[in-house]
């Protein structure tokens, strides 16, 4: 490799070794149309800058002369296009990540692929990146997929783009062809508010401009690709902003210490200095900065520490510990732009797991106020997310969170979405700001609680929601299980699925986002109706988990007792008091649950009846009562 003859190893190694660990770090992405030669750029530069072991390239030039496009000549792309699937096509579908030093700097690349349904690859490896190499086939000019690459970019909060005009040996090294191309770009990277843009023209395949100047290209004067990635200077916006350290872990050995460990993502901080903790705003003073060499004088963004404070104060995993004189705004409403991730569409109302930093919390989303054309950047409107799909969408917490829009802090404005039973990363975001009407709504006191109204009613409020299939008896067994408690003197409410619909729901259909909000609006209902004090019988297919669970943790611990009324698909069809099984069959009805729409079955619901066989609706109803007074719902 490049270091290998380095005197300065030879004599003292530990110079040496100090030498390459305070040099600085660049982490940038390539990115471009498919065949534009991304990986053979990165390949052709780790391969100058003599950055390859001696057993990768015999390796290399065996897997050129294998599956090789080049003939006898190394393939360089094959360095970085390590799945079968991108070696076989000839492409590249993952994100590949190279790390590679030369005497100036260190870099972390990542190969980040071309095709449109691999946007968030492309995300994914943009998420973290300084600067963006922006490939253009010198033959092709600037395309559609340059765009909305370029868009990626600013959206991503990168700054620094070199834009590699390659093949330029196709172009018979044309000057004005490199020149339009370069004014073209520049036009877009105006509209896109992208300032620094570095044009070079080059040749991955044959190595010009790649690490040494072009003798077919001397109109060209500027930079070669490598000194431009060696001298570019990063803003340290980050470093020279305000203090933020999430808290990941709060560190106690023994009684005598006490310190909150975690990655510095904003600003320096000293011994002395004031701090305020979010979201409780607790303030307090610096009194060490420890690590595991010793204590510090001074900490920066990217260092991981462990600070100590000089007041006993409550600080959890996921509390940011901030600025004291400029702490992060604190937040439960925002509007954001949603990278969606998943195979799944996004169903506006459902939770979602959303972890920002070092927090966790549950979090739901609206229906997007508009999704971008990423390739025209044109507005559209749209009902949900798809896989690859970005929209500009407003989301709700169910805690106030501290954050810095993305555009300032990065790690205190990005955030991703977890599927919260699969535990997938469905969704990237970027936080625009918080919303003013969050900060117009409060909780009103009220003299008259849920308690004194349980009290006055002799019963304890609870919400008994049936599910299952249509047909399975759901409806007849919920109005059985009323008329037998009004009967004992009870006050009870039957929410029906039919029923909200000629009214409340009367605006939604059929489709799966249109059944999550459904539920979303019914249980909200059914939580406002158990406050009153009631007995609420909820009566709806609800056939996602997601819903039920949301339904669930809107209540209080034993006030949500489900009830899955289980007949099986078979018994179902074959009872259909209103017909629908047969629509859905003759393709007369769509999205119908258990035919082309799906259902999933409670795993551990509070009562199971089975409707299938010749059980009853009496006896099934008469198991509900007499369940709801075993858990003392009634005496």
């Amino acid at each position: 490799m490049a270091h290998v003859h380095d005197e300065l190893l030879e004599r003292d190694i530990e110079a040496y070794l100090g030498r390459h660990e305070n040099k600085s770090m660049l982490r940038f992405i390539t990115c471009g149309s498919v065949d534009d030669g991304k990986s053979t750029l990165i390949g052709r530069l780790l391969y100058d800058s003599h950055l390859i072991f001696e057993d990768q390239l015999v390796a290399l030039e065996s897997d050129s002369r294998k599956v090789g496009t080049q003939g006898d000549a190394i393939d360089f792309a094959l360095l970085v296009d390590g799945l079968v699937a991108e070696r076989e096509q000839g492409i590249t579908i993952d994100v590949a990540y190279r790390f590679f030093s030369t005497e100036r700097r260190k870099f972390i690349v990542a190969d980040t692929p071309g095709h449109e349904q691999y946007t968030r690859n492309m995300v994914t490896g943009a998420s973290t990146a300084d600067l963006a190499v922006i490939l253009i086939d010198a033959r092709k000019g600037v395309l559609t997929q340059t765009r909305r690459h370029s868009y990626l970019v600013s959206l991503l909060g990168i700054r620094e783009v070199v834009v590699a005009v390659n093949k330029m040996d196709l172009v018979d090294w044309s000057e004005e062809t490199f020149r339009s191309i370069e004014t073209d770009y520049a036009t877009f990277a105006a509209e896109l508010g992208i300032d620094n843009v570095t044009c070079i023209p080059l040749s991955a395949l044959l190595g010009d401009n790649i690490t040494r100047p072009s003798v077919e290209m001397d109109w060209y004067s500027g930079p070669t690709l490598l000194e431009t990635l060696e001298t570019v200077e990063v803003a340290d916006d980050v470093i020279n902003g305000p203090f933020r350290m999430p808290v990941q872990w709060v560190n106690r050995p023994d009684h005598t210490f006490r310190g909150f460990s975690g990655q510095i993502v904003g600003g320096r901080i000293q011994p002395g200095d004031p701090v305020r903790v979010l979201p409780s705003g607790q303030t307090s003073t610096v009194s060490r900065i420890v690590t595991a060499d010793g204590d510090l004088e001074e900490a920066v963004a990217g260092q991981s520490v462990t600070i100590a404070l000089d007041d006993e104060i409550d600080i959890s995993r996921g509390d940011v510990i901030a600025s004291g004189d400029a702490p992060p705004a604190v937040a439960d409403q925002f509007e954001c732009q949603l990278v969606w991730m998943s195979d799944d569409e996004l169903l506006p109302g459902r939770p979602y797991l959303l972890k920002i930093g070092t927090r966790t919390v549950t979090a739901t989303v609206t229906r997007p106020k508009y999704s971008i054309n990423v390739n025209t950047l044109e507005h559209t409107a749209a009902a949900a997310l798809e896989l690859n799909e970005i929209g500009a969408c407003n989301i709700s917490l169910d805690r106030a969170i501290p954050f810095d829009p993305y555009s300032e802090n990065r790690e205190m404005g990005g955030f991703i979405l977890i599927d919260r039973f699969t535990n997938a990363t469905v969704g990237a975001g970027m936080l625009n700001f918080a919303l003013r009407r969050a900060d117009n709504i409060h909780w009103q006191s009220l003299a008259v609680d849920k308690a004194s109204r349980s009290k006055l009613n002799m019963q304890r409020p609870v919400m008994v929601w049936f599910t299952g299939l249509s047909g399975a008896g759901k409806s007849t067994v919920a109005n059985l299980v009323e008329r037998r408690l009004h009967g004992l003197g009870l006050r009870t409410y039957l929410l029906d699925g039919d029923n909200v619909r000629h009214g409340l729901n009367r605006d939604l259909g059929f489709t799966d986002a249109d059944r999550v909000e459904n539920i979303r609006r019914v249980a909200e209902v059914g939580a406002l109706m158990v406050d009153a004090g009631l007995i609420v019988l909820s009566s709806f297919i609800s056939p996602f988990r997601a819903e039920r669970l949301m339904a669930r943790e809107l209540l209080d611990d034993g006030e949500f007792i489900e009830v899955f009324v289980d007949s099986g698909l078979d018994a179902a069809e074959e009872r259909d008091p209103k017909g629908l099984y047969a629509k859905a069959r003759r393709g007369e009805l769509v999205n119908f649950t258990g035919i082309d729409s799906p259902y999933e079955p409670p795993e551990n619901p509070e009562i199971h009846l089975d409707t299938s066989g010749a059980v009853t609706p009496e006896d099934s109803a008469l198991k509900v009562v007499d369940y709801l007074r075993s858990v003392g719902v009634f005496d």
